[in-house]
């Protein structure tokens, strides 16, 4: 049986390994990325039609981009945002376009609209989770910070939780541990959307 520390070391490793890749990616390849990203999330938010989607302005090589949220809102959907609160569960606030973006710590773009608490995150029909890597269980691979371990349970219980990654970070399996919450699905370049093994909460995607 994995000892709690040998998990930990292992995801230690997997983050390392995945960080070291997002760094050698190159601009042509991250552009072309960030493009069938857009297409993918418009195609599943044109089927599903989420009235709000909690999303995230990437960071450090995250997939995504403010053209996507922008998207989103030209769409119709309601696009809320994490705010970091320290050591506790993600604030959330409404994106209201790339002027309502702040710089804030950790290098971070948060959204200076009005505070939603944390229990704004309850209001999402979908969750958009950024992730170096989710397996085909649901498990999803942070950044070891906690953020979101505190925050998805206080998602609405019918909520879609989808890991966004890239192509190569959809892998067989992580290590994970039983209090994680799982995803839904996960949503990649290439791939779309596809379902995973996660729905713990007894949602169907």
């Amino acid at each position: 049986m994995t000892s709690l520390g040998e998990l930990r070391e292992s995801k230690s490793r997997w983050r390392r390994v995945l960080e070291e890749r997002r760094r050698t990616i190159d601009e042509t390849t991250r552009s072309a990325e960030t493009a069938s990203l857009r297409s993918a999330v418009l195609d599943w938010a044109g089927q599903r039609n989420p009235r709000v989607v909690a999303a995230y302005v990437p960071v450090r090589g995250e997939p995504g981009s403010t053209e996507l949220l922008d998207a989103l809102r030209a769409a119709g959907h309601r696009v809320l945002l994490p705010v970091v609160v320290g050591a506790a569960p993600l604030d959330w606030a409404e994106y209201a376009g790339s002027e309502s973006l702040d710089r804030a710590r950790y290098g971070l773009l948060e959204p200076n609209g009005p505070r939603l608490g944390a229990a704004g995150l309850g209001a999402a029909d979908a969750v958009l989770v950024p992730a170096l890597a989710v397996d085909e269980r649901g498990v999803r691979l942070g950044r070891g910070a906690g953020h979101y371990d505190r925050s998805l349970p206080l998602a609405d219980p019918a909520a879609q939780l989808i890991g966004v990654v890239r192509d190569a970070e959809f892998v067989a399996e992580l290590p994970g541990e039983e209090h994680d919450i799982r995803m839904h699905a996960v949503i990649t370049p290439g791939r779309g959307l596809v379902a995973v093994g996660g729905g713990g909460r007894g949602h169907a995607v």
